[in-house]
C-alpha cells in the first residue's frame, strides 16, 4: 500500500534541497542590487551637511538630475547655496559597458570645465567624504564578491556581501555591503583602505517609493579615521517627469538651471 504521507514527506525534504541549493551567490546578489528598477528620469533637492569632528557644519543646497538614457546614466548637480560653492556643477555619464565614468566639474570662480582625470577618482568632492569615484558607477566585475552570512540590521533581513577589487591599485581594497534581501537596496557599506584597515562606512538611514521606485532619501558617510561625517538628504523627489537629455552638456553646466 502507498503511504501518501510518506511520499509528501519525502517531495518536502527534495524541495527544501533545492531551495537550499538555490541560495544567491554574491555576485548575484551584487547584481541584482546593481540592477534595481529606478525609472527614467529623477528631480530632487539635496541638502549636504558636513561635519567635523568638533562638530561644526557647514550646509550645501543642491539641485540634482538624473537621466538614463539607453546604456548611459546621466546626472548633474548644480550649487544653490553657500556663497562660496554657489552656480558649482558637477556632471557624471555612467555606461552600461565596461568604460569608466565620465565627470567633469565647473568651477564659476576661474570660470572654467573640468575634467576628472582618472588619477584624480580618489579626491574627495567638495569637501565632503565620498570621492569623485564614490559619486560614480562601480562596474559589477570589478570586483570579486563573496556572500559572508544573512544578518539582521535594523530590522531588515540582509545579506552581507564582500566585494574585493581585481585592480590592486584601486583605493578600496575591499567594501563590505549589508544589501536588503526585500527590495536589494543597500542599507549599509564599508570601505577599507589600502591596509585593509576601515576607512570610512556609509548608512542609508531612509528611503521610499516614489511612483513605484524605491528612492534613498537620507545617507550619510563616515570617515572614520577622521572622525568627519557627510549626510545627503533628498526632498522635493521626483520620478519620471520628463527631464530633457539637454540638461547634460558642458554648456549646462555653465548656464545652471
Amino acid at each position: 500500500m502507498i503511504n501518501l504521507k510518506t511520499i509528501a514527506a519525502a517531495i518536502l525534504i527534495i524541495v527544501a534541497g533545492f531551495s537550499a541549493n538555490a541560495q544567491l551567490t554574491g555576485t548575484q546578489i551584487v547584481e541584482k542590487a546593481y540592477n534595481r528598477a529606478t525609472g527614467d528620469d529623477q528631480t530632487s533637492t539635496l541638502t549636504m551637511t558636513l561635519t567635523n569632528k568638533q562638530g561644526k557644519q557647514r550646509i550645501r543646497e543642491i539641485m540634482q538630475f538624473t537621466k538614463y538614457l539607453g546604456e548611459i546614466e546621466k546626472s548633474i548637480m548644480f550649487f544653490k547655496s553657500p556663497a562660496d560653492v554657489k552656480n558649482t556643477s558637477f556632471m557624471s555619464w555612467s555606461y552600461d559597458s565596461d568604460k569608466n565614468d565620465d565627470q567633469w566639474i565647473y568651477l564659476p570662480a576661474i570660470k572654467k570645465t573640468k575634467r576628472i582625470s582618472s588619477d584624480s577618482k580618489s579626491d574627495y568632492f567638495m569637501g565632503s567624504d565620498f570621492t569623485y569615484d564614490d559619486l560614480g558607477d562601480r562596474k559589477l566585475n570589478a570586483d570579486t564578491h563573496k556572500l559572508l552570512r544573512e544578518e539582521t540590521i535594523n530590522e531588515k533581513a540582509c545579506y552581507v556581501v564582500e566585494s574585493v577589487s581585481k585592480d590592486e591599485e584601486y583605493m578600496y581594497t575591499k567594501t563590505i555591503t549589508w544589501i536588503n534581501k526585500l527590495n536589494f537596496i543597500g542599507v549599509k557599506k564599508e570601505f577599507y583602505d589600502e591596509d585593509d584597515d576601515l576607512l570610512k562606512v556609509l548608512t542609508i538611514k531612509k528611503y521610499k517609493e516614489v511612483s513605484g521606485f524605491w528612492v534613498i532619501t537620507n545617507s550619510e558617510m563616515k570617515n572614520v579615521q577622521k572622525d568627519h561625517k557627510t549626510s545627503i538628504v533628498l526632498s522635493n523627489v521626483e520620478v519620471n517627469t520628463g527631464v530633457s537629455a539637454s540638461k547634460f552638456t558642458e554648456r549646462m553646466m555653465m548656464r545652471g538651471m
